[in-house]
This record gives C-alpha cells, sequence and structure tokens, in this order.
C-alpha cells in the first residue's frame, strides 16, 4: 500500500517531509476548525450587524492597508526575533484576538480594529514561509506549496458544521460562537507548531547578524534586496502575478459572498457548500493536474490559470436565480474558479519561492509583500463602492484585471 502511495508525487512529498516542512504542512489543517468555518460568513456578518456594502469594502482596505505595513516591518522583525518566535506571536496577535474581537463586535469599528491586528498576518506570512522552505530541498518547492493549499482546501471539508449551527442558532449567534472556536483552536496551531519546529539555519545566521544591530540598521538593509529584486527579471514577474493574484483573491473573497446571498438568493444556510464544493474540485484538480505541471515549464500552466478563472467569473456574474439552471451555472463557476485559483496561487508562491534569494529571503519577501498590499489597498473600497452600485461588479473587474494581465502575458 505504501509502496503504491509513494508512487504518486504529492503524496510522496507528504511522506517524506521531514523538520519545519513537516511541522509546517502537518499542522496546517486545523485551519479546517477554526478560521474556515467562519470566512463563508465572514461578509454576510458584517451585513447582519449594520454594516453596507461601502463599509464592507472600506474594513477589506484597512484590513490591506494594515498588511502593507507589517509587510514592510516584517523581514526586519523577522531577522531578529527568529522565524519560528515571529511565527507563534504574530500567529496570535493576527489571528486568536481578532477572532476574540470578531466574536464580541457590535459593529463597524469593531470591524475596523479587528482588521488591523489580521492584518499582522502579513508578518507570520512571511516567517512562517520562510520557516516552510529555508531548509526544504528547492526541487520539492512545488509539491510542497501545493500542499499547503490541498490542507487549505481540505479545511472547507468542515463547512457543514457551519450550516447545521447557523440553521438552528441563525447567523448572528452562530458565527460568534464559531469565531470562539477559531480562537481556540487558532491558538492551539501556534502552540503545537512552535513545540515542532526549529529555527531554520538561514534564520540562526540572519539572527545572529542582527543581535546588535538597531531598527534602523535593520530596515537599512532592505536596499540590498532591492537592488536584488531589480536585477531579477524572475522576481519582477513574481511581484506582478503576486499583485494580480492577490487583488482578485481580495475581491473575491469579500464579494463573493454577497453576490450568492444577496443578488443571486443563496440561503444563509447553504453558503458554506459552495466554498466545501469548490474546495473539494480543488483537491481533485491538485491530483489530477496540478500534480502534472514541472517546475520547468510554468509558463501554460499559468495561461490556463488566468483563463480559467476569467470564466469562473463569466459563469458567476451569469447566474441570476436559485432555479435548477442558476445552481448548475454557480456550480460550473466554482469548478472555474477552483482550477484557476490552484493553478494561480500554487504558481505565484512557487514563483516566488524559486527566485528569491536565499540569503535575502525574508527581506525580499518584506518588500514583496509591501509591494503586493500597496498596489491592493485601494481596491477594497474600489470592490465595495463598485457592490453598492451592482453586485456582479467587483468581478467584472476581476475579469478585466486577469484580461489584461493574460494579454501582457502572451505578448
Amino acid at each position: 500500500m505504501k509502496n503504491f502511495l509513494l508512487k504518486n508525487k504529492l503524496l510522496k512529498t507528504l511522506v517524506e517531509m521531514e523538520g519545519n516542512p513537516r511541522a509546517c504542512l502537518y499542522t496546517e489543517p486545523m485551519w479546517g476548525l477554526s478560521m474556515n468555518l467562519c470566512l463563508p460568513y465572514a461578509s454576510v456578518f458584517m451585513l447582519a450587524l449594520g454594516l453596507n456594502d461601502l463599509q464592507v469594502g472600506i474594513v477589506a482596505s484597512v484590513y490591506m492597508f494594515s498588511q502593507m505595513i507589517s509587510a514592510f516591518l516584517s523581514g526586519a522583525i523577522i531577522d531578529k526575533m527568529g522565524r519560528r518566535k515571529s511565527t507563534m506571536i504574530f500567529d496570535f496577535l493576527s489571528w486568536s484576538l481578532p477572532s476574540l474581537i470578531w466574536a464580541f463586535s457590535q459593529g463597524f469599528w469593531f470591524f475596523v480594529v479587528a482588521a488591523l491586528f489580521n492584518g499582522l498576518m502579513k508578518i507570520t506570512t512571511v516567517s512562517w514561509d520562510c520557516l516552510l522552505v529555508e531548509d526544504a530541498p528547492k526541487d520539492k518547492i512545488t509539491r510542497i506549496y501545493s500542499w499547503v493549499i490541498i490542507f487549505g482546501n481540505m479545511s472547507a471539508l468542515f463547512a457543514p458544521i457551519s450550516s447545521v449551527l447557523v440553521s438552528r442558532l441563525t447567523l448572528v449567534p452562530a458565527i460568534r460562537i464559531l469565531y470562539i472556536n477559531a480562537f481556540v483552536i487558532m491558538t492551539a496551531k501556534l502552540l503545537i507548531l512552535y513545540k515542532f519546529s526549529t529555527e531554520t539555519a538561514v534564520g540562526k545566521i540572519r539572527q545572529e547578524a542582527a543581535r546588535n544591530m538597531s531598527w534602523k540598521e535593520l530596515l537599512s538593509g532592505y536596499k540590498g534586496a532591492l537592488h536584488k529584486i531589480r536585477a531579477s527579471a524572475g522576481m519582477i514577474f513574481a511581484i506582478i502575478i503576486s499583485i494580480l493574484v492577490e487583488i482578485v483573491a481580495m475581491l473575491g473573497t469579500t464579494f463573493w459572498q454577497i453576490i450568492a446571498s444577496k443578488r443571486i438568493g443563496v440561503p444563509d444556510s447553504l453558503l458554506p457548500v459552495f466554498p466545501m464544493l469548490k474546495s473539494i474540485l480543488s483537491i481533485i484538480l491538485f491530483f489530477a493536474v496540478i500534480s502534472r505541471i514541472k517546475q520547468s515549464r510554468l509558463k501554460w500552466p499559468l495561461y490556463g490559470g488566468f483563463a480559467s478563472s476569467i470564466v469562473g467569473c463569466l459563469l458567476l456574474i451569469s447566474v441570476r436565480g436559485t432555479d435548477v439552471w442558476g445552481y448548475l451555472l454557480l456550480s460550473f463557476s466554482l469548478l472555474f474558479e477552483a482550477l484557476g485559483g490552484a493553478v494561480l496561487n500554487t504558481l505565484r508562491e512557487s514563483l516566488v519561492a524559486i527566485y528569491a534569494d536565499p540569503e535575502e529571503r525574508s527581506n525580499v519577501l518584506a518588500l514583496l509583500q509591501t509591494t503586493v498590499m500597496l498596489v491592493s489597498v485601494p481596491f477594497g473600497y474600489i470592490g465595495g463602492l463598485l457592490s453598492d452600485i451592482s453586485r456582479a461588479l467587483p468581478f467584472v473587474l476581476c475579469i478585466f484585471l486577469l484580461f489584461m494581465m493574460q494579454m501582457r502575458f502572451v505578448n
């Protein structure tokens, strides 16, 4: 049985992982019993507490702004504190603490404060990324990131828990309970990861070098990283892809629930079912399609990812109701969105990991995340304005951005 499983490259990578990559990957499914039970309802939860579409967009922009600031500081913080310690502290500040705020939210300003803390996740994004790949074999990076996304998708399989709670308790009290649960599970996750991980080899070198340096001196170290980014065409391309994927993902995550609930008419109790379906499709596609992508040949998979995401958005905005035809179109929309998202997110992370200078990884990732957030910040507000006019327009914007990037990529 083991020999049969090991014939699949993805499964073989998971079984053979050791050390920090193993600790990072094996704790990732805990998202399924924590944050991902709440995320399918995040936007409609805000609407239920009195926010309008524009305010939801403003909260998204505040979140992106906080990410931009924390991303800029992340390289210096991570080099000073170490990858492992940074991950534990900022996982708590960016996920556990906001979960408590969301659980007891009473209106707009609660969500703004939670968004400011939640934006600190860009620090742990960089530190966790370093913890994941710095000691990992470079030829397995694409498959490692595939597992990260697979586990993220697997977590949606717990979505029926949310549906049952919402149908029995109604939306607001059910989501409050789920956010309290998220606080408990996420705190357990960060403690387990801390116990079973160690500081990376590069992290030890960077931490020792930063020990007697001031914060000003640490931040000045970005100059060298910036020079290396400018000198690398691959890194510049990775940044462009990251910006596009971040904007499209943010618009989709924020406004999918709103268009499904308020325009199409999907009942609140069924909202988690569709992300669950999308996740199941993504997992199947990872084993059937993504696992066959060769790290040396990424051009056509990237092109296919753009095209599939465009088709998914087109199908979504064509759905007009919850009759049989409407649910069929919505399902096909999720199929294409799942394929496009799986490809683009995997290649986005892989390109960054491949082209980032190992010795400057924390600073390079910090500058990359800062640039991505700086460009992305206005799009939450823009998406909110568009959604106030028509709930289809945020996805029209996604189509436009994907199409423009596809044209640039082809040329």
